[in-house]
């Protein structure tokens, strides 16, 4: 029986090769963008689902709350860890780490040199809680006891290669590896994670060495609890039937007892909170440790586009279907006659769609390695079509496959069963209900196309508009032909950098530099707290600052509204502030402000105005202006080098040739470090990056939602006219003209279009305008993109159809009606 149906369903749709065509298409578009966005959103959900009794590890993250927001720090104080330990009840397993940057890593002893690995990325200070907690295999070393004493170090089996390339693994053991000055024994070796993880430490450094070492001891500060440092952070994992609420608690008194609130710090609250593994992936502050973060709402926009674009696949063949039906009418009356029953009609009828469907999984398959290397920019580079190695991709295609033949086919199928064999063979089955029905069907679910069409439209045009909008816009700043240069994150030191400054101005490209910290507008924000009294009031406002010497407002084109610029000698006396402080300090006019004293400035330090300039953007258009204040350069903040360049002459290359000359000074004072530079427009671009990639599969996904929609239009178009020959030869020989005859057959689809346009439009400007919250600075929702949008669709529709529609309507009317 079911050999039967497949024989019968292939024949059909041979016969009908064009509509079988189209549908192939609709649906393998939509069935390779439903597989590709599930590999991305299953790599995104798969991320450390490993470890053992994973439910129950949570990291511990410090909040702080003041008068306007909540922040929230991933990292904890310095002497946390220890305090849980010896303090805290409830917990099964604890796991502090230490983040050690960039060290340069050295291997080999004896005579010859050693072999050097510059800035390693991944490397950590942690105890054994961190195998403990987190699953890993041991392939060298103990599993109990290889990071109990200072000094010790385990590898995971990738990094141990790289080190020691071609040693076996127990002879590695013993080896030794210095990290900057801290040297080290290999006692362990661990598999490195084949599975997704954020966790992608390569180098655990046995913690109890920072007890061992002085620096170390002094960085992590463990005596003080009211520093925290995204770099130290704490796992732990909960004992069964303990509550977050009573570790929280227990936590919480750890840190009144430790740190007690003051007049200091009575305005900010701190508190520690238990963060759940399963969100650290979705966690941005989690970039710190290398890891891939993910975004829950991008990825929810992106199971609504697969759904969407496999939807006006589905409706393709519906509305084919159901428009053949008429066709299909004596064959289905002549088998009823011969007995069969409206199961087995029902039956054949999801065969054949269950057969297109299944071509279209095939054409899926051999496109999804393609457009996963086409979007390699915006896919994680971890995921991949790898179906021998991936059950559940074949699982989901299947169900997929099941899930698009029941979408599909089933209403067609119900359709086409139901004929009354009488009629049928009577040349009645038009004039049915149901036939009507299905016309007013294919209407409403060719609307839904234009719908869903005109969205993606309008949400593409309004995200493009922004984008230009906020990198085209005056930030309050040139931006233009300004590089940054970063001094070595080690090897830094005032001398070489003041070398290395003169060297630059001695180029001939170069404006002028300046050196200081973070660009005017960055990713990057420092920020600290203030007090300004006047006798009357007290003003204590969080701000944000910016590091220079008094060539950077000149330099980037800041204007000085009231007072003076920075001097040398101002540093840790006075600064600079921006017309926004100016106002919340209460200053209409901003010379009004200057030589004005900020109490407390960073706890204790009391500063003096200097100056006041105009306000420009310090972070993305998703941030508002904040309060700013612009100091000289400090220790650790005056590492960053501003090189405004000339224009360029006529024959364009003066910049390749400046860019040269700053690498030849570079290298000759610092020899061992790689020069790397970047142009201010292009990091400010980057601020935008994830917009970028919005609009980019906004892009696609309203190319294909066009493309599909005027598949099914086509489809349409070439039944309607064959369905209407000897009307239209009729009506020529009647007088119509050819612009009369495509007027007729046009009008119903206009209408279509229209109706569309006029339900889609509010339901667009409300998503719309909530996606542009998220933007302090924003462009206005023009009423052009709307127009834009209704009127592209039209023309494309129109063209789509127009071929076809035209055709018949200048074809020679005797042929059509030779027959009748």
């Amino acid at each position: 029986m079911i050999r039967n149906y497949i024989k019968i369903a292939w024949r059909n749709l041979w016969k009908r090769k064009v509509f079988t065509l189209i549908n192939v298409l609709g649906l393998s578009i939509g069935i390779s963008t439903a597989l590709v966005i599930y590999l991305i959103v299953n790599f995104d959900l798969s991320f450390d689902k490993f470890h053992k009794n994973g439910e129950r590890i949570y990291r511990i993250t410090t909040s702080f709350t003041n008068a306007e927001q909540t922040f929230v720090n991933p990292g904890v104080c310095g002497p946390l860890p220890w305090a849980v330990k010896s303090q805290v009840t409830g917990l099964q397993a604890i796991a502090p780490y230490y983040k050690v940057l960039f060290p340069d890593v050295f291997i080999g002893t004896g005579k010859a040199l050693p072999t050097k690995f510059k800035a390693q990325k991944s490397v950590i200070l942690t105890d054994m809680g961190y195998f403990d907690l987190f699953s890993y295999k041991w392939l060298s070393g103990s599993a109990t006891g290889a990071l109990n004493q200072p000094y010790q170090v385990v590898l995971t089996s990738d990094q141990a290669k790289i080190y020691f390339p071609g040693l076996p693994y127990s002879q590695m053991l013993g080896k030794t590896i210095v990290y900057d000055t801290i040297k080290t024994t290999v006692t362990g070796i661990v598999q490195t994670q084949t599975q997704n993880t954020d966790f992608n430490f390569h180098d655990f450094i046995s913690y109890s060495t920072i007890l061992a070492n002085k620096g170390l001891k002094a960085e992590l500060r463990l005596n003080n609890w009211g520093g925290t440092s995204v770099k130290s952070q704490l796992f732990v994992r909960l004992a069964p039937n303990t509550t977050t609420t009573g570790i929280e608690k227990q936590l919480n008194d750890l840190l009144k007892q430790n740190n007690p609130p003051t007049a200091a710090n009575k305005t900010r609250v701190q508190k520690f909170v238990l963060q759940p593994l399963s969100t650290i992936h979705f966690d941005a502050s989690s970039t710190y440790d290398n890891g891939r973060v993910a975004n829950k709402t991008t990825l929810k926009a992106l199971l609504a586009i697969a759904l969407f674009i496999l939807a006006l696949g589905c409706i393709n063949f519906i509305n084919l279907t159901t428009a053949q039906a008429a066709q299909r009418a004596k064959e289905i009356g002549i088998r009823k006659t011969m007995g069969s029953t409206r199961r087995q009609l029902i039956l054949q009828f999801l065969s054949e769609t269950f057969l297109i469907t299944l071509m279209a999984v095939i054409v899926s398959v051999v496109m999804a390695p393609y457009l996963i290397q086409l979007f390699a920019g915006l896919i994680p580079p971890g995921v991949k079509a790898d179906f021998l190695h991936q059950p559940e991709i074949i699982v989901f295609l299947l169900l997929l496959a099941v899930a698009v033949s029941l979408l599909s086919g089933f209403y067609p199928a119900i359709i086409l069963s139901g004929f009354n064999p009488v009629s049928v063979l009577k040349n009645q089955s038009v004039s049915n209900s149901s036939q009507t029905r299905s016309a007013s069907l294919r209407k409403g679910l060719t609307v839904a196309q234009f719908v869903i069409a005109q969205f993606f439209i309008m949400a593409t045009l309004l995200v493009g508009k922004q984008i230009y909008y906020a990198t085209h816009k005056s930030l309050g700043f040139k931006k233009d032909a300004v590089i940054l240069i970063s001094s070595p994150y080690k090897s830094s030191r005032a001398d070489k950098n003041q070398v290395f400054l003169n060297q630059l101005l001695t180029i001939p490209q170069v404006e002028m530099v300046s050196l200081g910290n973070d660009a005017p507008s960055s990713e990057n924000t420092s920020s600290t707290e203030a007090t300004y009294r006047d006798g009357k009031k007290e003003i204590k406002q969080d701000i944000d600052e910016k590091f220079g010497d008094a060539n950077y407002i000149n330099l980037y084109h800041i204007n000085l509204l009231a007072g003076r610029n920075l001097q040398p000698a101002d540093s840790n006396k006075a600064f600079l502030i921006n017309a926004t402080y100016a106002k919340i300090l209460g200053f209409k006019n901003p010379q009004d402000a200057v030589s004005k004293r900020i109490d407390n400035f960073n706890g204790d330090t009391p500063m003096q105005i200097i100056g006041v300039v105009s306000d420009f953007q310090q972070e993305s258009l998703h941030v508002p202006i904040e309060p700013l204040v612009i100091r000289t350069n400090v220790a650790g903040f005056d590492r960053i080098f501003h090189i405004a360049l000339k224009p360029q002459t006529a024959n364009g290359d003066d910049w390749q040739k400046a860019i040269a000359d700053m690498k030849t000074a570079w290298k000759t004072i610092y020899p061992q470090d790689d020069f790397e530079y970047h142009f201010v427009d292009e990091t400010i671009a980057q601020l935008y990056e994830a917009e970028q990639h919005t609009a980019t599969l906004l892009s696609w996904a309203t190319g294909l939602s066009i493309f599909i929609s005027c598949l099914g239009l086509l489809g349409l178009a070439i039944y309607t006219t064959n369905q209407r020959t000897k009307e239209i030869g009729v009506r020529k020989v009647l007088g119509a003209s050819v612009a009369q005859i495509v007027a007729l057959l046009s009008t119903e689809l206009v209408w279509l279009i229209v109706l569309a346009f006029v339900l889609v439009t509010p339901v667009a400007w409300y998503a719309m305008n909530t996606w542009m919250q998220s933007f302090a600075d924003r462009t206005p929702i023009s009423w052009w993109i709307f127009l834009l949008s209704g009127g592209g669709m039209l023309v494309a529709a129109m063209l789509t159809s127009g071929f076809q529609t035209v055709k018949a309507a200048v074809a020679n009317p005797v042929k059509s009606l030779r027959n009748e």
